[in-house]
């Protein structure tokens, strides 16, 4: 018979290995998780765009969807289109779409205030926000200030590492610029809170989950592996949006 780990000995190993995380605890993203877009004012798309996950917005009703073409499911209660693997939901669809929006809005905005309240930074107006070209260890980073990104970044940690991303101003990535991720680094940890506008560069690739107190915007051909949270509307050019 071959020896067996006794589960006291597995719940060990695996504190073990939880304590290995480097960064900030984990922000909590509620309901909002369940959507690739979520947005309060408008989603827009210039076709085609390309969106792997569900889009919702609330309080607006779903004439604030444009450019998708949509399909009412035969219930009434969300609605299809070819640029969304997914489903589209809005405050105007039948019951239970406008509570479950409520709540998913509500989380964003917790989540929002939770990310971007965090005390005690590692890291405080880094390169005075321009932060093309570094590479950024896991940690809680504060700038009182916009963020751009000139030159492709580098986000480097495990995949149980975090990185919360706190942006006074606006974020914006430059033209064909990039975020790689290294050493296994989940685009789900990483977090940008952004009290300014969004831009995300055309033909740009972008990671994290945004969560934006104002706009954002995808220009042509720009892509993101994350989420896009905005409190007011998200506005796509041909662009892809995949959830992690």
């Amino acid at each position: 018979m071959f020896p067996t780990m006794s589960s006291f000995a597995i719940a060990i190993l695996f504190l073990s290995n939880s304590c290995l995380a480097a960064g900030p605890l984990a922000v909590p993203l509620g309901t909002a998780a369940n959507y690739a877009i979520l947005a309060e004012s408008g989603i827009s798309t210039v076709p085609s765009s390309a969106i792997t996950g569900n889009i919702g917005i609330s309080p607006a009703p779903a004439t604030a969807i444009t450019g998708f073409t949509l399909a009412l499911s035969s219930d009434g209660t969300y609605s299809t289109s070819t640029q969304i693997t997914g489903k589209a939901y809005a405050a105007s669809y039948g019951s239970p779409t406008p509570a479950t929006l409520i709540t998913a809005v509500s989380d964003m905005l917790t989540a929002y205030n939770n990310a971007s309240g965090r005390a005690n930074p590692d890291y405080t107006n880094l390169a005075t926000g321009n932060i093309g070209g570094l590479t950024l260890a896991p940690g809680l980073y504060k700038w009182t200030s916009a963020v751009s990104i000139g030159s492709s970044i580098t986000i480097s940690g495990l995949p149980t590492d975090t990185w919360i991303f706190q942006i006074t101003g606006g974020l914006t990535i430059a033209h064909a610029q990039s975020v790689i991720l290294t050493g296994g680094a989940s685009p789900a940890n990483i977090v940008w809170v952004v009290a300014g506008t969004v831009s995300l560069g055309t033909n740009s690739i972008f990671k994290g989950v945004v969560l934006g107190a104002t706009s954002i915007t995808m220009q042509t051909s720009s892509s993101i592996n994350g989420r896009l949270l905005a409190q007011t509307a998200v506005s796509l050019q041909m662009a892809t949006v995949t959830q992690p």
